[in-house]
């Protein structure tokens, strides 16, 4: 009888557990539902405190909200959460702790395939030891003269170039400093090699292999030497960058387009990219996918990232470069040549393109994009027709207004150039990409030498 009286007593626990189980389970449904709700309604919300506006941002699913620095940098803070990260991968000042999938390698490769809200704006940078704050300055006027979006420029110099930089670019007209922002940064080598780094090739001229590494929320740039002149808008090689396939993740000209005067194919002591090797004074860089790329190398049967690879390379390549930094770039990509996107010889015209002859048959066809003027022509009379395009940049002082500068530059460049230097083919080469972007703005006719 006692054992009977015990199952009317069971049987009453076991419902009660039910009854609360069950009850549970639909407050936590009811919860997610409402979450939901709010996740989908959020951005219709009106009249929000600042409070709910923080909660909005933790519902919003994260990635574009971790990476998205205009949210405000102490946008970690005004969550108000924070969570262990063990992935030592995920930068650390870029974590707010959305959820875990987030923080893990995964969360990393969700990040790399979702597209920034798109930008306007181009990223040039520039690197800037010596004697050079002149040359760069001029560089930097004909970015500024040809574009006609904002660009932001990144310039890496020696620190008694600093002051020079800013003072220059802060005098500019406001109607021209309105077309672009600029940061000016110190020369930065790892540490236990920087004398070694810093003397490659030319001063400082290896900085451009640590921009990825430096530049970590920049997603794209656009490196140029300091003997760079534009005659296009840099958005139009900046638009290259959509021309790039999954795989690839730099740009770059050939360093030569005739394999009979090719340097590489000839003298190079060491491994190069495609037939006659490739040229970095002016390189695109979609800089996310150089630092998230896992790089095929001969020094190891283990694929390395972009900073795992460039200490060991210099120190088994050193005693066999020539060109520094631009040896070590066409290494890599020998290795891995899906990687490189190969831009056409008129976005990196040089006196090899015609000092032995016309050998750059786009520039022949549409006129020179982007002018080099390697080999120290700017500075000496071995080549008037680039010293001539210079000069014209060099000595114009912005104190117009934009259009009105154009004009006039494009007017003296021309007006200087003669039957001298790389052949009386250059005149043409020159003009034309100068013509043809004026009459853009003005119904002008072309404009003609008068010889």
């Amino acid at each position: 009888m006692r054992k009977m009286r015990c199952y009317p007593h069971a049987y009453l626990l076991c419902t009660a557990f039910t009854f609360f189980s069950l009850l549970y389970v639909y407050s936590q449904l009811a919860s997610t539902l409402e979450d939901r709700d709010e996740r989908s309604g959020g951005g219709r919300i009106s009249g929000s405190s600042s409070h709910d506006a923080g909660h909005t941002l933790r519902k919003r699913p994260g990635v574009l909200g971790l990476r998205d620095r205009e949210w405000g940098q102490n946008r970690c803070k005004s969550l108000s959460v924070s969570y262990w990260n063990p992935y030592w991968r995920l930068p650390a000042d870029d974590v707010c702790g959305v959820n875990c999938l987030l923080e893990s390698p995964l969360g990393e490769k969700l990040s790399s395939a979702t597209k920034e809200p798109k930008n306007d704006r181009s990223h040039l940078a520039v690197v800037a030891c010596g004697a050079r704050l002149e040359e760069t300055l001029t560089m930097l006027k004909s970015a500024v003269l040809f574009s006609r979006k904002p660009v932001h420029i990144h310039i890496f110099a020696e620190d008694d170039l600093h002051y020079g930089f800013r003072n220059a670019m802060e005098m500019w007209p406001v109607a021209i400093r309105t077309r672009f922002t600029f940061n000016i940064y110190p020369i930065m080598f790892p540490e236990e090699n920087a004398s070694e780094w810093k003397k490659l090739f030319k001063p400082c001229a290896s900085q451009r292999l640590f921009l990825p590494l430096i530049l970590k929320q920049v997603d794209s740039l656009l490196y140029v030497d300091t003997d760079i002149l534009f005659l296009r808008p840099v958005e139009d090689i900046w638009g290259l960058l959509s021309q790039f396939n999954v795989s690839q993740l730099a740009a770059m000209a050939p360093e030569h387009e005739e394999p009979r005067i090719g340097w590489y194919n000839r003298f190079a002591r060491h491994p190069y990219y495609g037939k006659t090797g490739v040229n970095s004074g002016v390189m695109l860089m979609n800089m996310t996918r150089i630092r998230e790329k896992f790089f095929k190398n001969d020094m190891t049967a283990v694929t390395l990232q972009w900073g795992e690879i460039l200490k060991p390379l210099l120190q088994k390549y050193k005693l066999n470069i020539t060109w520094g930094d631009q040896d070590l770039l066409n290494i890599i990509f020998h290795h891995n040549p899906e990687s490189l996107y190969v831009f056409p010889c008129q976005w990196n015209y040089r006196p090899d393109h015609c000092i032995y002859g016309s050998n750059c048959q786009q520039a022949e066809e549409e006129g020179v994009f982007i002018l080099h003027g390697n080999r120290g022509v700017y500075h000496n009379d071995k080549q008037p027709a680039f010293r001539a395009v210079y000069e014209a940049i060099k000595q114009k002082h912005l104190q117009r207004a934009s259009l009105v500068f154009r004009l006039t530059a494009a007017q003296n460049v021309l007006a200087l150039l003669g039957n001298n230097g790389c052949q009386q083919g250059d005149r043409k080469l020159f003009s034309r990409p100068i013509n043809s972007y004026l009459r853009q703005f003005v119904s002008l006719p072309p404009i003609r030498l008068q010889l």
